[in-house]
């Protein structure tokens, strides 16, 4: 199957190219909506970032689905509800809002490429799960989790039948597991407490009440008080090694946690490589 990627993004666009050549797409990558209705010939699918520098990413859109009726999925940062029936409207066939993992990616090209089955130009494509674009042709019924004459998937499916399954999954060995608090030791770092039984931070005593990520980024950070936690390393453990998108999301949290610590000296930025806790001269008194 060959996809196009239409990407400004050089770290988003690389790793998109990297996931799915990993999983037996073909892709072709451009950065702009001016190339990118340049390149519809002979392509099967198109992942369309909304946010290009030339043209609006609605406007590319609505052009392609003038142009041909190519499967349309659209990658963006909005996440308003109004930005999602927009696009739909403008003729995309599905919607993934940024971050998102490469499992969730692939199986939503196998959706809607099962949908576009029944199309003689775009129902078909060189692809193979699970293993490189080079094998034999495949068409989109190769991407389903269960043949079709098979019967629906149970409401909670084991492991063996989840349509991650389908396709390869990375070596155990290269996995990096979200991170997870298990212990039940109370981490303190000054008048910072964190409780992993009971999921509770204190500082001073009196209780911060704080979403799941920002605990787990926090529990994390007090692991190791006063050394350097890469962004990238705290991406893996606290969100998802298969995260795709802006860092940003990072970013939010921790300027919510400095908030709702009451000091941003709790969590120091350390240009260019992470963050890491330490105590602020207030919290000493």
């Amino acid at each position: 199957m060959n996809v196009l990627i239409v990407e400004d993004d050089d770290g988003v666009g690389e790793a998109l190219e990297q996931a799915l050549g990993f999983h037996g797409f073909l892709t072709h990558r451009v950065c702009t909506g001016a190339e990118a209705l340049e390149r519809l010939t002979d392509t099967n699918l198109v992942l369309l970032d909304l946010g290009l520098p030339d043209l609006d990413g609605y406007e590319v859109c609505q052009r392609i689905r003038d142009r041909s009726c190519v499967p349309i999925i659209a990658l963006s940062g909005r996440t308003k509800e109004l930005d999602r029936v927009l696009v739909l409207h403008m003729g995309a066939d599905d919607f993934i809002p940024k971050p998102f993992s490469r499992y969730e990616l692939v199986a939503r090209i196998g959706a809607v490429s099962r949908r576009a089955r029944g199309c003689r130009q775009h129902g078909t494509g060189q692809f193979t799960p699970g293993g490189p674009a080079a094998q034999s042709p495949a068409t989109p019924t190769d991407l389903a989790p269960l043949p079709p004459s098979a019967p629906p998937p149970s409401p909670s499916p084991s492991p063996s039948s989840s349509p991650c399954q389908t396709f390869a999954p990375l070596a155990a060995e290269h996995r990096v597991e979200p991170h997870r608090s298990t212990g039940q030791a109370p981490l303190q770092v000054g008048p910072l407490r964190l409780e992993a039984r009971t999921r509770k931070v204190f500082v001073h005593g009196e209780e911060i009440h704080v979403t799941r990520k920002e605990f787990d980024l926090l529990a994390m950070l007090m692991e190791a008080p006063g050394a350097v936690m890469g962004r990238q390393d705290i991406m893996s453990r606290v969100w998802d090694e298969n995260w795709f998108g802006s860092t940003r999301t990072l970013d939010v949290h921790v300027g919510s946690l400095r908030s709702k610590l009451g000091s941003s000296g709790w969590i120091e930025t350390v240009r260019g490589v992470g963050y890491r806790l330490t105590i602020p001269a207030a919290a000493h008194t």
